[in-house]
């Protein structure tokens, strides 16, 4: 069971804002989605995505043939519901293992620049990643069947602060950033470094808005809509135009934004704002 049905809104107050929280289905789809091609892609390429593991991992055959398939069997179990929450429990808890046993000691022990936020960005999508399974699995009110479950259950709550952290972190990047960045916006747009800035305040009071829960619904959904609209116009046209060398990051850049996009749709849905009842 998902997150519970609210009483339908008042037509004079109703809002796109409105249409977009009301459906947290649209945000686990897209997320499982996202998690299923990159599935698909490891499988294709026979390597992890850019963001899963540090440089430098280790190479044992057949691994990424094995997580591919993970990724592929959570990415449906998401898209149809069935096992959501300890598919996605599972999934984020793994993913957040990874952040604090291999990317931390590798920033703080093997990079040479981790004082530098940039040199964190791989580690900041994966947590974001990470974030959002434990938003999804903190949206179904399943009760948990096994102590696993149980036990990790607790971190279901914590998944928006981890998205809205990042969120944050992605900001900042944005700005410090956006002469280099810039040349990612698509020619036909014109004013590239405003664009840049103007992306990067969004970020920052979305990230803000989720982490202390200041109008969630009305800020993660626009959120929500931001990136999914980078999703049509900036990354679908990039993997399209890539050479086939990059075309396994471009793939995964996209998908990342299509995950990122469901998971402020769903935390729209499933967190209630002291400042407006969601």
């Amino acid at each position: 069971m998902v997150c519970a049905e609210l009483p339908a809104p008042d037509p004079r107050s109703f809002t796109i804002f409105d249409l977009v929280r009301d459906r947290s289905d649209i945000g686990r789809i897209f997320y499982g989605i996202a998690i299923a091609g990159m599935g698909m892609a490891t499988i294709c390429y026979n390597d992890f995505p850019y963001p899963l593991l540090p440089p430098h991992n280790f190479k044992i055959p057949g691994l990424a043939y094995v997580c591919g398939i993970i990724f592929i069997l959570g990415g449906v179990w998401l898209v149809i519901g069935k096992k959501a929450r300890p598919a996605a429990l599972l999934f984020g808890a793994a993913l957040l293992l990874i952040f604090c046993f291999y990317y931390i000691p590798y920033e703080l022990l093997i990079s040479h620049n981790y004082l530098s936020l940039g040199e964190w960005e791989n580690a900041e999508k994966e947590l974001a990643l990470a974030g959002g399974a434990l938003a999804i699995a903190n949206c179904f009110q399943q009760k948990d069947k096994n102590l696993l479950t149980r036990l990790l259950g607790k971190l279901a709550p914590v998944g928006a602060i981890l998205f809205g952290i990042t969120i944050v972190c992605f900001s900042i990047l944005h700005f410090v950033y956006a002469a280099q960045a810039a040349g990612y916006i698509p020619s036909w747009i014109p004013f590239h470094l405003f664009w840049m800035y103007c992306c990067g305040a969004a970020l920052l009071g979305s990230g803000i808005a989720i982490i202390l829960k200041i109008r969630t619904g009305f800020f993660a959904s626009l959120l929500g809509m931001m990136i999914f609209t980078w999703f049509i116009i900036l990354h679908i046209p990039k993997v399209l135009e890539a050479a086939p060398a990059g075309r396994a990051d471009e793939i995964t850049s996209a998908l990342l934004a299509l995950a990122y996009s469901g998971t402020a749709f769903v935390i729209a849905k499933s967190i209630k704002s002291p400042l407006r009842r969601n």
